[in-house]
Protein backbone atom coordinates (compact mmCIF):
# COMPACT_ATOMS: atom_id res chain seq x y z
CA UNK A 1 0.00 0.00 0.00
CA UNK A 2 2.95 2.31 -0.56
CA UNK A 3 1.72 5.88 -0.92
CA UNK A 4 -1.78 5.01 0.33
CA UNK A 5 -3.71 8.02 1.63
CA UNK A 6 -5.49 7.22 4.87
CA UNK A 7 -5.93 9.44 7.90
CA UNK A 8 -2.95 11.78 7.61
CA UNK A 9 -1.43 15.19 8.28
CA UNK A 10 -2.17 16.08 4.63
CA UNK A 11 -5.85 15.22 5.02
CA UNK A 12 -6.08 17.19 8.27
CA UNK A 13 -4.21 20.29 7.11
CA UNK A 14 -5.49 20.54 3.52
CA UNK A 15 -9.06 19.32 3.94
CA UNK A 16 -9.66 19.88 7.66
CA UNK A 17 -10.67 16.24 8.08
CA UNK A 18 -9.68 13.67 10.66
CA UNK A 19 -11.59 10.69 9.34
CA UNK A 20 -10.72 7.32 7.96
CA UNK A 21 -8.60 4.51 9.23
CA UNK A 22 -4.98 4.89 10.23
CA UNK A 23 -2.45 3.42 7.80
CA UNK A 24 -2.25 -0.38 8.02
CA UNK A 25 0.63 -1.80 10.02
CA UNK A 26 2.42 -5.04 9.17
CA UNK A 27 4.79 -5.67 12.07
CA UNK A 28 6.88 -8.21 10.14
CA UNK A 29 7.47 -5.72 7.32
CA UNK A 30 8.10 -2.94 9.84
CA UNK A 31 10.75 -5.04 11.57
CA UNK A 32 12.41 -6.23 8.35
CA UNK A 33 12.62 -2.72 6.91
CA UNK A 34 13.72 -1.24 10.23
CA UNK A 35 16.44 -3.88 10.66
CA UNK A 36 17.62 -3.25 7.10
CA UNK A 37 17.82 0.52 7.62
CA UNK A 38 19.49 0.11 11.02
CA UNK A 39 22.12 -2.12 9.41
CA UNK A 40 22.82 0.53 6.76
CA UNK A 41 23.17 3.16 9.48
CA UNK A 42 25.46 0.97 11.60
CA UNK A 43 27.79 0.33 8.66
CA UNK A 44 27.91 4.02 7.78
CA UNK A 45 26.24 3.62 4.38
CA UNK A 46 23.35 5.93 5.28
CA UNK A 47 24.17 9.54 6.05
CA UNK A 48 20.55 10.69 6.53
CA UNK A 49 17.40 8.77 7.43
CA UNK A 50 13.82 9.83 8.12
CA UNK A 51 10.74 7.64 8.45
CA UNK A 52 7.68 8.61 6.40
CA UNK A 53 4.98 7.67 8.91
CA UNK A 54 4.23 11.27 9.97
CA UNK A 55 3.68 13.52 6.97
CA UNK A 56 5.02 11.27 4.25
CA UNK A 57 7.87 11.89 1.84
CA UNK A 58 7.18 15.60 1.43
CA UNK A 59 7.48 16.40 5.14
CA UNK A 60 10.48 14.10 5.58
CA UNK A 61 12.27 15.84 2.70
CA UNK A 62 11.44 19.27 4.11
CA UNK A 63 12.69 18.31 7.58
CA UNK A 64 15.90 16.86 6.14
CA UNK A 65 16.47 20.03 4.11
CA UNK A 66 15.91 22.18 7.20
CA UNK A 67 18.25 20.07 9.34
CA UNK A 68 21.03 19.92 6.75
CA UNK A 69 20.50 23.27 4.99
CA UNK A 70 20.75 21.38 1.70
CA UNK A 71 18.03 21.06 -0.91
CA UNK A 72 16.48 18.01 -2.54
CA UNK A 73 14.91 17.46 -5.92
CA UNK A 74 12.24 14.76 -5.60
CA UNK A 75 10.80 12.62 -8.38
CA UNK A 76 7.98 10.09 -8.45
CA UNK A 77 9.25 6.90 -10.14
CA UNK A 78 6.01 5.03 -9.35
CA UNK A 79 2.52 4.83 -10.77
CA UNK A 80 1.11 6.09 -7.47
CA UNK A 81 -0.61 9.49 -7.72
CA UNK A 82 1.71 12.34 -6.73
CA UNK A 83 -0.40 13.37 -3.70
CA UNK A 84 -0.38 9.84 -2.28
CA UNK A 85 3.30 9.40 -3.15
CA UNK A 86 4.31 12.64 -1.42
CA UNK A 87 1.99 12.54 1.59
CA UNK A 88 1.19 8.85 2.18
CA UNK A 89 2.01 7.94 5.77
CA UNK A 90 2.33 4.20 5.41
CA UNK A 91 4.45 2.39 7.93
CA UNK A 92 7.89 0.87 7.23
CA UNK A 93 8.88 3.53 4.67
CA UNK A 94 12.07 5.56 4.95
CA UNK A 95 13.79 8.33 3.06
CA UNK A 96 17.55 7.80 3.17
CA UNK A 97 20.52 9.57 1.66
CA UNK A 98 23.64 7.68 0.67
CA UNK A 99 26.86 8.64 -1.05
CA UNK A 100 26.48 8.54 -4.85
CA UNK A 101 28.70 5.47 -5.18
CA UNK A 102 26.75 3.50 -2.57
CA UNK A 103 23.28 3.62 -4.13
CA UNK A 104 23.63 0.51 -6.34
CA UNK A 105 24.85 -1.57 -3.40
CA UNK A 106 21.88 -0.41 -1.30
CA UNK A 107 19.40 -1.37 -4.04
CA UNK A 108 21.06 -4.78 -4.45
CA UNK A 109 21.04 -5.43 -0.70
CA UNK A 110 17.39 -4.38 -0.46
CA UNK A 111 16.42 -6.62 -3.37
CA UNK A 112 18.25 -9.56 -1.78
CA UNK A 113 16.13 -9.11 1.35
CA UNK A 114 12.89 -8.55 -0.56
CA UNK A 115 12.64 -4.92 0.52
CA UNK A 116 11.37 -2.44 -2.08
CA UNK A 117 13.79 0.45 -2.65
CA UNK A 118 13.86 3.05 -5.39
CA UNK A 119 15.50 6.40 -6.06
CA UNK A 120 13.14 9.28 -5.30
CA UNK A 121 15.45 12.24 -5.75
CA UNK A 122 18.81 13.88 -5.65
CA UNK A 123 20.35 15.85 -2.79
CA UNK A 124 21.88 19.23 -3.50
CA UNK A 125 21.17 22.85 -4.22
CA UNK A 126 19.18 25.25 -2.11
CA UNK A 127 15.58 24.20 -2.89
CA UNK A 128 13.15 21.44 -2.09
CA UNK A 129 11.67 20.69 -5.50
CA UNK A 130 9.12 18.36 -7.03
CA UNK A 131 7.83 18.54 -10.57
CA UNK A 132 7.65 22.18 -11.55
CA UNK A 133 7.39 23.44 -7.97
CA UNK A 134 10.21 24.43 -5.65
CA UNK A 135 10.71 26.30 -2.42
CA UNK A 136 14.03 27.74 -1.32
CA UNK A 137 15.32 26.14 1.88
CA UNK A 138 15.81 29.62 3.42
CA UNK A 139 12.17 30.49 2.68
CA UNK A 140 11.07 27.14 4.07
CA UNK A 141 13.08 27.83 7.24
CA UNK A 142 11.58 31.30 7.58
CA UNK A 143 8.02 29.97 7.28
CA UNK A 144 8.80 27.07 9.63
CA UNK A 145 10.29 29.28 12.32
CA UNK A 146 7.86 32.21 11.99
CA UNK A 147 4.55 30.44 12.47
CA UNK A 148 4.71 30.03 16.26
CA UNK A 149 5.65 33.64 17.03
CA UNK A 150 2.93 34.80 14.61
CA UNK A 151 0.42 32.44 16.21
CA UNK A 152 1.33 33.64 19.69
CA UNK A 153 0.93 37.24 18.53
CA UNK A 154 -2.51 36.41 17.10
CA UNK A 155 -1.44 36.91 13.49
CA UNK A 156 -1.67 33.33 12.28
Amino acid sequence: TRGHLTQSIYQREVFGQEVGPPPPVDLAVERANGDFIRGLIETGVVSVCHDLSDGGLALAAAEIALASDIGLALTNPTRVADVAFLFGEDQARYLIAVAPGAADAVYEAAEAKGIPAEPVGVVGGCEVAFGGSAVDVADLRSAHEAWLPAYMAGNA
